[in-house]
């Protein structure tokens, strides 16, 4: 059943996408009218005003999956399946000719023979110019390394002359400008009738079920079309690129550049010259026979010879937009960005779509990690994504006794007897204990990466809070604990808990111990200054109201400032639950072997934007039902906040 879900995504995303359309638009028509019958019954800044509006929540998610879709390209693919197959196959056709493209003013605004040009020729005045400050040549090897350079130099202009443009150069690019005009041709003329995909075309996987993106063979007669021109395309971008400036004009001159620089790397070999000198006179020369040899290559043409060309590919980037058709309309509105590029062996999306995947591919990539089937693919790195195990409990009494306890007890620890058997004592059974190697029976525990992750805030989280809310209820009634207290808090809070994470994870290594301790400075140094913020603003009144009726000092803090200094708390905690869940993921990005931020992490090493994506969906929804807990115990302890 989910193999054919994931095969069939395209089209269960286009039934979402034109569900959610519609219930955008439904719930903007709801709200309006809601607003409408409310705008008389409500005053601005009243909080029941906020109540309810669930229609407006429903029009933030369905805008929120529409632009995801579309972005993502997941609007094109449930619309047009075969529209990236035959993008495909142009971008082919655009790989193909790219070779020719080099060489003209497309994309770079000048010619490849321009830029050339005008590379050599500063590094030959370059070179020229520091000539004339050199110590390492005589006056007449300078004069010669002049001359030397001047008739590189000349290569330069007599390459560029189209005068020097020999025939058989001169009718090679004219047959290379004729057969862009007939491949020009061909694209226009369209595919021909009854022209059909083969059997393996067909046998492809859909666009984005597979690691291989996008199908490659064509699928189309469209496609098809373009697959046989980048075919073509390739041929003549191959003679294209054979074709090389040797003119006449400079065989002479280029067999006695050769013979000079031959002349001076011999007399830099043999002379009699210190370590520096020699070095100099090898690199100065070396520079000059590096321009010689580019020069040499026949790279540089007139720009006027390449005007034909240029003018052909021009013809052809108009004729490959006849051909697409209507799929310059969808490729227009549908696939924002770049388009697909082909590279290599694939053809990869860009833009947005590179790196924002589909939504129903997030979904799939989530049920391969939610498979608990380990064995068979299921979960990551051998781990599922949230399941249950059997769980000793010797495990979880071992984490929360510790070794020392058995080293407290008294007595010794029990020692082999003369006949090499040993008896354990209570002190060795304490510690059998400590570190779990008693059998104590086996409890359903969940396991998986988002349960380590949950557990490790979760224990950190109860830890600050029953440490940190007494500690700042008494930091609020006492001088003597805030004088004492205030210092310390403030000296490690406003650290970042990243700056304290390395250290941390030193100290305790990347067991759950070091995170939850990381964890736990976060959220108690938060439950501190909420706790004690509430209750030093409790109003005096109400104190010396209680100590009118003869409240003790314990009934005053339970009955009069622990409730007034509630709010504070749980929101305090709300905080603390944000943090502690993004500090956790930090954490375990840095150093671990389960957990969402380990998943991640592994994710973004191997550059996996689906699997990306699915843990920062993980997070977000985890910290959502937190908030949505928390906004309901909120509710339920101190309903009457913003009532006074």
């Amino acid at each position: 059943m989910f193999e054919w879900l994931s095969d069939n995504r395209a089209s269960i995303a286009a039934v979402l996408i034109l569900v959610a359309l519609g219930t955008l638009i439904w719930s903007i028509v709801v709200g309006r009218r809601q607003a409408r019958l409310r705008a008389n019954d409500e005053v601005f800044g009243d909080p029941v005003r906020t109540r309810g509006g669930w229609y407006w929540s429903v029009t933030g998610v369905s805008a929120l999956f529409l632009v995801w879709s579309y972005y993502s390209w997941g609007v094109a693919r449930a619309f047009f399946p075969d529209a990236a197959n035959e993008m495909c196959q142009i971008a082919k056709l655009e790989e193909a000719i790219s070779p020719i493209k080099a060489a003209l003013p497309i994309g770079s605004r000048y010619y490849k023979s321009t830029l050339l040009a005008s590379r050599n020729a500063a590094q030959l005045q370059e070179l020229k110019e520091q000539l004339a400050a050199e110590t390492a040549f005589s006056g007449a090897e300078k004069v010669t390394l002049a001359a030397l350079i001047t008739d590189v130099r000349a290569l330069i202009a007599n390459s560029s002359d189209p005068k020097n443009l020999s025939p058989e150069t001169r009718d090679k690019l004219a047959d290379i400008t004729a057969k862009l005009k007939e491949l020009a041709a061909t694209l226009r003329a369209g595919p021909p009738a009854g022209l059909s995909p083969s059997a393996e075309a067909l046998a492809q996987p859909k666009w984005g079920t597979t690691y291989t993106e996008i199908p490659m063979l064509p699928i189309t007669a469209r496609g098809m079309l373009f697959d046989a021109a980048s075919g073509r395309a390739a041929e003549i971008a191959s003679e294209f690129n054979k074709i090389r400036n040797n003119n006449p004009a400079n065989d002479a001159l280029i067999a006695d550049i050769k013979t000079r620089i031959a002349a001076l790397k011999k007399t830099n070999k043999s002379g009699e010259f210190d370590e520096k000198t020699r070095a100099e006179r090898e690199g100065f020369v070396k520079a000059v026979e590096r321009i010689f040899k580019r020069l040499d290559d026949g790279l540089i043409f007139p720009a006027a010879a390449l005007r034909d060309v240029d003018a052909a590919i021009a013809d052809l980037g108009a004729a490959e937009q006849d051909a697409k058709g209507g799929l310059r309309v969808a490729e227009a509105l549908f696939f924002p960005g770049p388009g697909i590029v082909k590279s290599r062996t694939q053809c990869t999306e860009q833009g947005s779509a590179r790196w924002l995947p589909k939504p129903t591919d997030v979904v799939a990539k989530f049920g391969q990690l939610a498979n608990p089937d380990v064995e068979n693919g299921g979960g990551y790195r051998g781990f599922p994504l949230l399941w249950w195990d059997w769980l000793p409990v010797s495990n979880i009494v071992a984490f929360f006794v510790p070794d020392w306890i058995a080293d407290i007890w008294p007595g010794e620890y029990a020692t082999h007897g003369p006949d090499g058997t040993i008896t354990p004592n209570f002190k060795d059974k304490l510690l059998a204990i400590a570190r779990g190697d008693v059998s104590l029976g086996s409890i359903p525990m969940l396991s998986g990466h988002i349960w380590d992750s949950l557990f490790r805030v979760l224990v950190a989280l109860g830890l600050g809070i029953f440490l940190g809310v007494p500690l700042g209820l008494f930091m609020g009634v006492s001088r003597f604990f805030k004088s004492f207290f205030d210092p310390l808090i403030e000296l490690y809070r406003p650290v970042p808990p990243l700056a304290w994470a390395p250290l941390i994870l030193t100290i305790f290594g990347i067991q759950d111990d070091g995170k939850i301790f990381l964890l736990f400075m976060v959220a108690f140094a938060i439950m501190v200054i909420s706790a004690r913020t509430g209750a030093s603003g409790v109003q005096l009144s109400k104190i010396r109201a209680s100590h009118s009726l003869g409240a003790s000092d314990r009934q005053i803090m339970w009955h009069v400032i622990f409730p007034n200094a509630l709010p504070e708390i749980l929101t305090g905690i709300r905080i603390s639950v944000g943090v502690c869940w993004g500090t956790l993921v930090a954490a375990e990005m840095l150093a671990g072997t389960t957990g969402v931020g380990f998943v991640e992490n592994i994710a973004r090493t191997v550059s996996d934007y689906e699997l990306i994506w699915v843990t920062i969906l993980i997070m977000g929804v985890l910290g959502l039902v937190f908030d949505l807990m928390m906004r309901w115990i909120i509710k339920k302890t101190i309903p009457w906040r913003g009532m006074g």
